[in-house]
């Protein structure tokens, strides 16, 4: 039995080990690992500015965004409407959601960002939206990618369960 103890205690130990490396190794590269948060971007070509329409991010799963407070990127959802661009953020009052997601109140207090499309680095802005006729498209839009259809009712952001950041320019 101990020798049982001892393979089962060395195994979890290692992929903790592993876990910990990869996790603290993501924080030095160039950008996110899938879901991963990662380092600052060290590739892509700065942009003078953003594109004025971003209807072609219509069909886009997901982009990646680096925060400049603290320097760290991520890779999440993207929606577009009406040639603007919107980060959603679910599960924000949840008690997962508050251990695992840093980043919308690090962008509340700090907007600015960088997104990286496509190899393209833009200086921007996200600015949270929480109330007004924009969030019924934004809803309906994420129920079309993210939610097989299903409708997903304007309490879910009223309630600040799910928040929405719009991504805008920045000087």
């Amino acid at each position: 039995m101990k020798l049982f103890a001892k393979i089962v205690l060395g195994t979890v130990l290692a992929i903790a080990t592993v876990v910990a490396a990869v996790l603290i190794g993501t924080r030095f590269a160039d950008g996110p690992l899938e879901m991963i948060a990662g380092g600052p971007f060290t590739s892509g070509e700065l942009q003078s500015k953003p594109p004025a329409d971003w209807s072609f991010m219509r069909d886009a799963e997901t982009i990646e965004f680096q925060s400049l407070e603290p320097p760290r990127s991520r890779t999440v959802w993207v929606l577009a409407h009406e040639g603007r661009m919107f980060i959603p953020c679910g599960y924000m009052n949840s008690t997962w959601g508050r251990i695992w997601k840093k980043w919308p109140v690090e962008a509340e207090r700090d907007g600015r960002i960088i997104t990286r499309i496509d190899g393209k680095l833009y200086n921007q802005n996200l600015v949270r939206i929480q109330e007004g006729p924009i969030l019924e498209p934004l809803l309906a839009e994420m129920s079309r990618k993210y939610a097989g259809g299903q409708p997903i009712p304007v309490e879910v952001v009223t309630s600040g369960a799910f928040w929405f950041f719009e991504v805008t320019p920045r000087a």
